[in-house]
């Protein structure tokens, strides 16, 4: 593609709960910046990560699962998605090939209504055969009739590059946004936590690994390691019970799944001490979303 000025733009990224959102943001940036797990809710802040290159820099923003708030923390959550419609240059909206194209009818309703280049994305198209895919298709042209469809595995790299392809063509020309050798807009602190957060997904089951924040209370760097101090929040007494464990032994496997991940991603050896607190009803309560940087207006 010949560049004539320098381009840059936001792509964000939206749809529904599960459907490979994270995955596809961490393909497209070529970096692991959101937390990924097969329970749907993982992402609950919009993330941005930035693609540079001399000619042209990429904003990607992903986004939490757009769904009915139930509590406050997801009210927030759809607000962050909410508000990707407003300031992109080109929208990657994200489906599967498992749930129905009528689900979440008023979202869709917005982006149907919207000016700038729609990419509807089909994922997971290696759960489908050829029949289901075209009838798939045929059903997305009518329900958005101005987006471009690409079916595409974000697990497999499938089709990925045609989109990040597509993507370049479409970006403004403007100067950079940020600078060419950012990487997000969020500082380490944000993705200890995530990681932290993703570890519990993965080990706790049921509601409990949902109502639990972590939040950095101390973050030093040294020459060969870094040492971590966290504070997982939950609900209730009852929680905190269980993610504690038996003689601390879900705590300890928590503590070293984050270790051994913020190792890799830090690449430095690193001191992780977590301990649990109560929070009663933290994801109803203002002052504590705001304090952890959820959209409340």
């Amino acid at each position: 593609m010949q560049v004539k000025g320098h381009r840059s733009g936001f792509v964000n990224i939206v749809g529904n709960p599960n459907v490979g959102k994270s995955t596809l943001m961490n393909r497209l940036v070529g970096e692991r910046i959101s937390i990924i797990t097969a329970k749907a809710q993982t992402t609950r802040h919009r993330i941005i990560g930035i693609v540079n290159k001399p000619e042209y820099q990429v904003v990607y923003s992903d986004t939490p699962g757009v769904l009915r708030p139930n509590y406050k923390l997801q009210e927030s959550m759809l607000k962050f998605s909410l508000s990707a419609l407003g300031d992109a240059d080109v929208l990657l909206y994200v489906t599967d090939v498992v749930e129905k194209v009528d689900k979440n009818d008023g979202f869709l309703e917005k982006v149907q209504q919207l000016e700038i280049p729609v990419l509807l994305l089909i994922n997971k198209i290696d759960l489908t055969n050829q029949e289901g895919l075209e009838e798939l298709v045929m059903s997305w042209r009518e329900r958005l009739p101005k987006a471009e469809i690409y079916p595409m595995s974000a697990l497999n790299n499938f089709n990925v590059d045609r989109v990040q392809e597509r993507i370049l063509e479409l970006l403004p020309e403007s100067p950079p946004y940020f600078e060419k050798d950012a990487l997000t807009d969020k500082p380490m602190r944000f993705f200890v936590t995530e990681i932290i957060r993703e570890k519990a997904l993965l080990t706790y089951q049921k509601e409990v690994p949902y109502a639990i924040e972590a939040v950095v209370e101390e973050y030093k760097e040294e020459r060969d390691i870094v040492r971590v101090k966290a504070t997982i929040l939950v609900e209730r007494e009852s929680q905190k019970g269980i993610v504690i464990g038996h003689k601390g032994a879900a705590l300890k496997k928590l503590g070293t799944l984050a270790r051994k991940e913020l190792e890799r991603f830090l690449e430095k050896k690193v001191f992780l001490q977590l301990h649990v607190k109560v929070e009663k009803d933290w994801r109803n309560r203002d002052n504590m979303l705001k304090a952890f940087g959820y959209k409340l207006d």
